[in-house]
Order: C-alpha cells, then sequence, then structure tokens
C-alpha cells in the first residue's frame, strides 16, 4: 500500500497514543479482549498526555473501545473520539491474561510475533485490521492530522505496515504505556518521525 495509490498528502501525520498504565500492562500479562481499566497512575499520565497534545488540530479522531484506550482519550480530553473495532488490542485467544515467560514454559521460543496463537489472531489478521485504520487516515476526506488511542501491539503492527513491513516487523518497535509516536512523511517516503515519547516522565509540559 504505497502513498501513491492512496494519494496521501505528505503534510498529514498520524499521531499514536498507547493507553496509560493497567495493572496487567505493569505485570506484562497479555491484555488482549479482557477489558482492564486504568490504573490511578494511569489516569495521571492520561492527564500529561492531554497537555502534550494540546493546541494540535486534528481532523480525525478514533480510539479503542476498550475502557483503558478510551478513557485514556476521554482523561486526554478527546473524549469525542470515534471508537472502532480495528483499534482493539491483538487477541491473544487461549493466552489471554498470560506472561510470555509463563507461555514459553510450555511453548519455548515462543513470541507473540511468531506464534502460534490458540485460539487468537494471526499476525497477518491484526495486519489486516490496522490497514484498514491507514487507509481511512489517509482518505481523501481527511484533509489534516489523525490521532489513534489503542494498544501496544496493534500500534506497533500498524508502525510496521506503515513502513510496508510485514505486520511481525512491529516486533522491532518497543513501546511503552501512555507514550506518543508520530508516522509522517520525508518527502514521498514514510517514515516514523517520533517514537516512543513518554511525555509524562516530565513535569514541564
Amino acid at each position: 500500500m504505497s502513498a501513491d495509490t492512496i494519494g496521501a498528502e505528505p503534510e498529514r501525520q498520524i499521531y499514536l497514543v498507547r493507553h496509560g498504565d493497567t495493572e496487567w500492562s505493569r505485570s506484562g500479562q497479555h491484555t488482549g479482549r479482557t477489558d482492564i481499566p486504568l490504573t490511578e497512575s494511569g489516569r495521571e499520565q492520561a492527564v500529561k498526555l492531554g497537555k502534550r497534545l494540546r493546541g494540535h488540530e486534528f481532523d480525525l479522531v478514533l480510539t479503542s473501545p476498550m475502557s483503558r484506550a478510551a478513557e485514556t482519550a476521554r482523561i486526554a480530553g478527546f473524549g469525542d473520539a470515534m471508537r472502532i473495532d480495528d483499534l482493539r488490542e491483538w487477541d491473544y485467544g487461549e493466552l489471554e491474561g498470560r506472561t510470555t515467560g509463563d507461555i514459553q514454559a510450555s511453548m519455548p521460543g515462543w513470541t507473540i510475533w511468531r506464534g502460534p496463537w490458540p485460539g487468537g489472531e494471526t499476525a497477518e489478521q491484526v495486519g489486516a485490521r490496522v490497514d484498514r485504520v491507514i487507509a481511512r487516515c489517509l482518505d481523501p476526506a481527511v484533509r489534516g492530522d489523525s490521532l489513534l488511542f489503542a494498544h501496544g501491539h496493534v500500534l506497533r503492527v500498524l508502525t510496521a505496515r506503515w513502513l510496508d513491513q510485514p505486520p511481525a516487523d512491529g516486533g522491532n518497535y518497543a513501546l511503552g504505556t501512555a507514550t506518543i509516536g508520530i508516522l509522517g512523511w520525508e518527502r514521498s517516503n514514510r517514515v516514523i518521525e517520533t517514537w516512543n515519547e513518554a511525555c509524562h516522565l516530565t513535569d514541564d509540559i
């Protein structure tokens, strides 16, 4: 999916926001379809995300329907963000709620990027979802920047697809909670302009 085929305009950026802390994000448990709420620190992080984003004009604001993402959007000042299923986190199936170390005890060498994914989504299925999100952001009807509130793995897959890489290459882009990334352009080439910006770690915003 190239910029030429979608009629992308280089000035349009896509801002990515991973939701604030949850109990499971802190413990390293895979949190897909389980609707884990933000912790108190996660809500405080969302306030600081809002300060970082304040004053920037967005033509399209989308969020995962999961409460940890939608609440981050609301607290950050984007309560009118449109909820779309394509921004849900990876469906981990039978691996939901387990840590990587626990999974590897029975499946040595396992990673979310290589699988297997018993009862869940493949990397390619997640890639198909985020391709639709990218196409939506680059629709000619969207004249300005887009802002997406979602989850760690789905945003990493989206970034790989933005760069025209296989979905599993999202494993190369570490992304902490309550961070901002910006996808943009260098001339006609798709690039990462900002990545894993933890603005909640500073007090001067």
